[in-house]
């Protein structure tokens, strides 16, 4: 039997209708919303090319976390922009550095929202890449290390889940290693594990003031083209200890998104990243689009693709239109 005895449009007709028919729910529990946190104090300092989105210290990110939770936002991520910079990017893994004291005030004024730390050196070493370089070359193995020490910091000072974005081969055994040796074993492990070196992270860059200083990030970050080889990432990840694994960027690489929640039973995060923001923001500005509608359809597609959670900096708007 087709038309005219079946007729789709009739599940359309008013908006209860389609409510009740809807597959795919945003809600505010789907969201995690970065922060920068950076040194001093009193520092609300725009990111130009993200608009909406600032550079904070420590008291003022106490500030937007209780208004994040206020709203029904579980969890935020922390990305650090520290006052010095060096080759071994000792700032990641000070037990004072600026994430360290963001999770302790966070924890300390805001108990009921998890916070989560980004687990990097791109943003604390002079070079600006993921990893200790030695002659032009980004080395794997000893980054591992330095890696391990600041998850470690990281849930000293309180955080209730660390993500590591460094994209080195073997980081989650170092932190799942380093983390149970300290009585940390109930600290789970967000794993960036199909993270693609994409033209979308560009305002990130500005953000948090990590733009490599020679080449890219192409020897450690995954090829766009490649599909299969998100399989094998999540899959070591998995294997290695990781409690959720997470695809970045999120626009672009809804299929990644889709064939890594189809392979595996663990929950899938997506990033969407710095650039997929400005985009929308941007042509918001110039009037090209209606910018509440085009943010909730990204959103919700992410979601119908098969992320259980989402970085976003839309997530305290997108909160407000749910």
């Amino acid at each position: 039997m087709s038309f005219p005895i079946h007729r789709p449009r009739r599940l359309r007709i008013n908006t209860v209708i389609r409510s009740m028919v809807r597959e795919t729910h945003l809600m505010p529990e789907d969201f995690i919303y970065p922060m920068f946190v950076t040194f001093g104090k009193g520092v609300r300092k725009k990111i130009s090319t993200m608009p909406g989105c600032f550079q904070l210290s420590v008291d003022e990110a106490v500030k937007d976390a209780q208004y994040a939770y206020k709203l029904g936002i579980p969890a935020v991520i922390l990305f650090g922009i520290p006052a010095h910079k060096n080759n071994k990017g000792t700032e990641a893994y000070n037990p004072n550095g600026v994430v360290q004291k963001a999770v302790r005030a966070i924890k300390d004024r805001v108990p009921g929202l998890a916070v989560i730390t980004d687990v990097c050196l791109c943003e604390y070493m002079s070079h600006g890449h993921c990893g200790i370089v030695k002659n032009g070359e980004i080395l794997n193995d000893p980054t591992l290390e330095l890696l391990a020490k600041e998850a470690l910091s990281h849930a000293k000072a309180g955080a209730d889940m660390v993500a590591p974005s460094d994209m080195m081969d073997g980081r989650v055994t170092a932190i799942r290693s380093i983390l149970d040796a300290n009585g940390f074993d109930d600290i789970p492990i967000m794993s960036y594990s199909a993270k693609y070196a994409s033209a979308f992270y560009s305002p990130f860059r500005e953000a948090a003031e990590s733009t490599p200083s020679f080449g890219d990030r192409r020897s450690y970050q995954m090829d766009p083209s490649n599909r299969r080889e998100a399989i094998k990432e999540a899959a070591l990840d998995i294997e290695e200890g990781a409690d959720i694994v997470m695809v970045k960027p999120a626009m672009c690489y809804m299929d990644i998104i889709s064939d890594i929640k189809d392979t595996f039973d663990v929950p899938v995060a997506a990033y969407n990243v710095s650039g997929e923001y400005s985009m929308v923001k941007a042509a918001a500005k110039l009037g090209w689009i209606d910018e509440k509608k085009v943010m909730m359809e990204i959103l919700t597609s992410l979601k119908r693709a098969g992320a259980d959670l989402i970085l976003t900096y839309h997530a305290v708007d997108a909160v407000k239109e749910l």
